[in-house]
């Protein structure tokens, strides 16, 4: 469970304003490079990127983006989580 404003920091949005209401959806893949295929496919069908995948504070890798309905998804690799 992240705070608003780290959320938010983390998404690298801002707190205030439409669209952010503290919560973003999370799909987690095994790879950095799969993270970067996530975040590249929905690119390519329209979806806003918001913050491009990058190593993160936490030790893992992790992009978000925007979809039609401005919902936040955060595409991320766990090297603590095993997805195989």
């Amino acid at each position: 469970m992240f705070p608003w404003d780290e959320l938010a920091k983390d998404a690298q949005v801002e707190t205030g304003g439409s669209g952010f209401r503290g919560v973003t959806l999370a799909h987690l893949e095994p790879t950095k490079e799969d993270v970067d295929r996530v975040i590249n496919e929905a690119r390519e069908l329209g979806a806003e990127v918001v913050k491009e995948a990058q190593d993160v504070s936490w030790g893992g890798y992790s992009g978000y983006f925007k979809d039609f309905d401005g919902h936040l998804w955060e595409v991320a690799m766990n090297p603590f989580t095993d997805l195989t």
